[in-house]
């Protein structure tokens, strides 16, 4: 085999190679499950058993069964609605930051004026529960990227909640645009994986899902200013903070539109989901306690993580979560970074494999090659999957109750059992009690489950030193919150 082709079956394996865990999610298993079949066939490593060692308590987790509500909403998410949403978005010309903003056809204002019009019909059919806001502010000259007073305006469709109002979730994408040059403000450029991808998956649920009624509140936004300096997100992470919303989780789309790699291989089943480790906003002494207890990997986010590839993955979108232990791409960044700077748990949507050459590119044709961000580009039931991903995460996430605050370990006296505490959510409206999650160290996933019951204390007869706990809350219908990491009481 030559070197080239040996490159090329790596790539090619990197993300679309794990049959395994594709064939085992289909037949119902875990994603913990379908990854130690995986490394017993050769794929995964060596032969560890990390799923058979340590024994202990509690059923197998599979993946969230999906319920009539849930599966209505995945089959009216519609491909043909997605694409012309993404050639509408186009058809501005250039939606860069500083474009402008009077012309009714051309540039981001209009862009913006289209998308909060659709917004307001998706809102009219939900008997006045959702509602359309323009959140606008201005980032003056001389900023990072800015060489003008630049009005920066976010469209958000805001599904309020039936009981839960004040905890929200948030999808995103960004409907600004940019080539090669970032400063080019009357190219045109297109956008059409980067962003109208994400823009479509935001605005394709906030119209399946305004008639739907969620516990909580779901917030469905298209930003501006990103391939600036992440500007549009900042401001909306900043207002939510500022408003006390206890948002509990965050998801971007951003380059969700493609399934086809830059060697032409495609892979029309993978999503990846990048998820930081430690929160940027712990403190110095509660990061230390977090290494010290082997909590690195049980971040707020990447436990949001784990709540998507039990909640969203093959058997009920058709999709296969790729979880990134990474805050972005290599040495990269998006719009849920400032979610994170604000204490919010938050993760990037990105399609299996960019092409460059479709990406910050001006629109020319070079040596017999096609550069740009073209729609011709776009994989647009691919883009369709995606949505489903984020539909059945929002929708689990939305009809749960909040996650157990407080979740500690009580570590005072030596004993191989476990004792664990925590409080309830702030609202517990629906809440019919608690579950216990755990894993091997090494395993990516919670592996068993533990009902206790309405309680708020728990001894389980495992040792806290060789497994990884979590806490989450469960509803009177079956819907599970993300597990929230135990401190040291």
């Amino acid at each position: 085999m030559t070197d080239e082709q040996l490159s090329r079956t790596t790539r090619r394996g990197l993300l679309a190679g794990s049959g395994a865990v594709a064939g085992a999610a289909a037949l119902g298993a875990s994603p913990a499950a379908a990854h130690h079949g995986a490394a017993h066939h050769g794929e995964g490593g060596p032969e560890l058993a990390s799923e058979t060692w340590p024994p202990g308590p509690g059923r197998r987790v599979f993946p969230q069964h999906a319920d009539s509500e849930l599966r209505s909403i995945l089959r009216q998410i519609d491909p043909d609605r997605i694409e012309a949403t993404i050639r509408k978005l186009v058809s501005f010309g250039t939606r860069h930051t500083m474009s402008t903003q009077t012309d009714p056809n051309r540039g981001i204002g209009a862009a913006k004026d289209w998308i909060k019009s659709q917004l307001d019909s998706y809102a009219a059919a939900s008997g006045g529960r959702m509602t359309v806001d323009v959140q606008s502010f201005v980032v003056p000259a001389g900023s990072v990227r800015i060489d003008r007073d630049t009005t920066i305006n976010n469209v958000i469709a805001t599904l309020h909640g039936d009981v839960d109002i004040n905890r929200t979730y948030v999808v995103s994408g960004h409907y600004d645009s940019r080539v090669t040059d970032v400063m080019n403000f009357t190219a045109d450029a297109p956008g059409a994986d980067d962003d109208a991808s994400g823009v479509a998956v935001s605005m394709e649920l906030a119209r399946v899902m305004a008639t739907h009624h969620p516990r909580a509140t779901i917030m469905f936004a298209a930003v501006a200013g990103e391939e600036q300096n992440l500007y549009g997100s900042h401001h909306m992470a900043d207002v939510l903070k500022a408003a006390g919303a206890d948002v509990e989780g965050m998801f971007t789309n951003d380059i969700v539109g493609s399934s086809t790699a830059d060697d032409g291989t495609r892979d029309r089943h993978s999503v990846r989901l990048f998820a930081q480790g430690p929160p940027p906003t712990e403190d110095a002494a509660r990061h230390a306690l977090r290494l010290t207890l082997g909590g690195e990997n049980d971040s707020p986010a990447r436990d949001l993580a784990r709540f998507v590839a039990e909640v969203a993955g093959r058997t009920i979108t058709g999709m296969d979560i790729r979880m990134i232990y990474r805050l972005d791409r290599y040495l990269r960044g998006g719009d849920h970074t400032w979610f994170l700077n604000n204490g919010f748990p938050a993760a990037r949507f990105t399609e299996p494999a960019e092409n460059f050459a479709h990406q910050h590119q001006d629109v020319r044709v070079e040596n017999g090659v096609q550069y740009g961000d073209l729609p011709e580009f776009c994989d647009f039931d691919y883009i369709a999957g995606v949505a489903r991903v984020n539909a059945a995460s929002l929708w689990s996430l939305a009809k749960a109750p909040g996650m157990p605050v407080n979740a500690l370990i009580d570590a005072s006296v030596l004993t191989n059992d476990t004792v664990l505490l925590w409080s309830p959510p702030a609202n517990v409206a629906g809440l019919a009690g608690y579950e216990v999650v755990w894993r091997p160290t090494i395993n990516p996933y919670w592996t068993h489950v533990i009902d206790v019951g309405n309680v708020t204390k728990a001894t389980i007869d495992l040792s806290k030193d060789n497994v990884v706990f979590g806490v989450r809350s469960v509803s009177t219908d079956g819907y599970r919150s993300p597990a929230v990491f135990p401190f040291r009481a």
